[in-house]
């Protein structure tokens, strides 16, 4: 398959997707429509199936063709990142870097992140935030150079280097209207019947909490509503005054600063198994790559 198709077929596929139409499409990558034609044929021939349907619409893609589509745009959006990042190798600055990274450590990353561009304001950078499974995964298919997170959720965690980061303080947050604003002092017996958002289950945080419940002779909270999204627990507290959460304290800082958030008077005695900065075992280091795992290390060592 690697050797029958060529780049210019990738690229029609793309265009048929955008356009629709066999004959924009040729037109589109500079090739005739019996080109256009012929160039489809010998895709379908390679990968064993028609991708396309005839509808009144235009040409649609069927299942095949959609996932073939997809990595059409990815191997696309790899070679402008290839050019990209070569033109900073050979001008001696610059380069590329694709960075994955849990909700804790974003004020970490953002930190270190400003450092670097202050010495290497040419550096573009990618960066996706999700959970430590899919990051890994990311990293794995080599969408990622570096990862923030966890590798105790990976059930070969032999297949990455990791550098231990620090421990997320969490704290329990909630709407400036919420019932239990004004306390001095709260118990977890006493938000054991209220309405929770958490993490989903089997990931850390989430584990951290259910301890918590457990350890203080507790049931978890029934009914909670479950998401890893930051900015979907934020707006259900802001909408919802009688929901908690619990958070990192950094992520949560910069909502308790401008009174989104307030901090609930609770000391969580259970702490959040530390992030780590993760790498692929076995494969070399960009420079891009190396100088923000410094930033990242030398912000550690100074807290």
């Amino acid at each position: 398959m690697v050797s029958r198709l060529r780049f210019k077929q990738l690229r029609l596929l793309i265009a048929l997707d955008d356009v629709k139409s066999l004959h924009k499409a040729a037109e589109s990558v500079a090739i005739t429509q019996p080109g256009a034609s012929k160039a489809l044929h010998e895709i379908e021939s390679t990968l064993g199936c028609a991708l396309f349907e005839r509808t009144s619409q235009g040409l649609r893609p069927n299942d095949i063709g959609r996932c073939a589509i997809r990595y059409a745009r990815l191997i696309h959006t790899d070679l402008a990142h290839l050019r990209e990042e070569m033109i900073g190798i050979l001008q001696g600055h610059g380069g590329r870097l694709s960075v994955g990274v849990i909700m804790g450590a974003v004020p970490a990353l953002v930190e270190a992140m400003a450092r670097l561009r202050t010495k290497q304001p040419q550096i573009a950078f990618e960066i996706i935030e999700d959970t430590s499974a899919r990051l890994l995964t990311l990293l794995d298919q080599g969408r990622l150079d570096i990862a923030i997170c966890r590798t105790s959720v990976s059930k070969r965690p032999a297949a990455y280097d990791c550098r231990s980061c620090e421990q997320e303080p969490l704290i329990l947050v909630a709407n400036p209207l919420h019932p239990f604003a004004n306390h001095e002092l709260l118990s977890l017996n006493d938000l054991a019947h209220s309405r929770w958002v958490v993490f989903p289950v089997n990931m850390p945080m989430r584990l951290t909490l259910e301890r918590e419940f457990r350890e203080a002779g507790l049931g978890f909270p029934l009914y909670p509503i479950e998401t890893s999204s930051t900015f979907t627990t934020i707006s259900l507290l802001a909408h919802d005054p009688d929901l908690v959460a619990v958070m990192p304290a950094d992520v949560a800082q910069m909502f308790l600063d401008h009174g989104i958030l307030i901090r609930l008077p609770l000391a969580l005695i259970s702490r959040n198994e530390p992030y780590e900065i993760v790498t692929r075992h076995g494969v070399g280091l960009t420079a891009p790559t190396q100088l923000l795992i410094d930033e990242l290390m030398d912000a550690d060592a100074n807290l």
